[in-house]
């Protein structure tokens, strides 16, 4: 059995420390992680098995979930945007709050 919520958190403290360090690269990066595995959880509890994924792919097979509410595809879509020649995001966001949202409802969801 996965301890989910410990590795959650264990990935929303390495975005905090990234924060800290204003390395906002590595704390997108951390909220992506942490999404993923509220993804995978959520997915097993629907009894999908999911093959070993990376997170991004994790979030885009989320994000073809018709059952995701519009607020939360639109936060899967944040999360899986591409940074710009700047590794700025083309959208005011913050991934790490949107990511907590997400990974939220995902592990509250039935």
């Amino acid at each position: 059995m996965n301890d989910w919520n410990s590795q959650l958190e264990t990935e929303f403290e390495r975005a905090k420390q990234a924060r800290v360090k204003k390395n906002e690269g590595k704390a997108r990066v951390c909220a992506r992680r942490a999404a993923g595995i509220a993804v995978r959880a959520y997915l097993t509890r629907k009894g999908i098995q999911v093959p070993n994924m990376s997170a991004y792919d994790l979030l885009n097979l989320l994000r073809e979930n018709l059952e995701l509410p519009p607020e939360m595809q639109s936060t899967a879509d944040h999360l899986t945007m591409r940074v710009n020649e700047d590794f700025q995001l083309p959208i005011d966001t913050d991934l790490v709050a949107e990511a907590r949202v997400l990974c939220d409802w995902l592990m509250n969801e039935n």
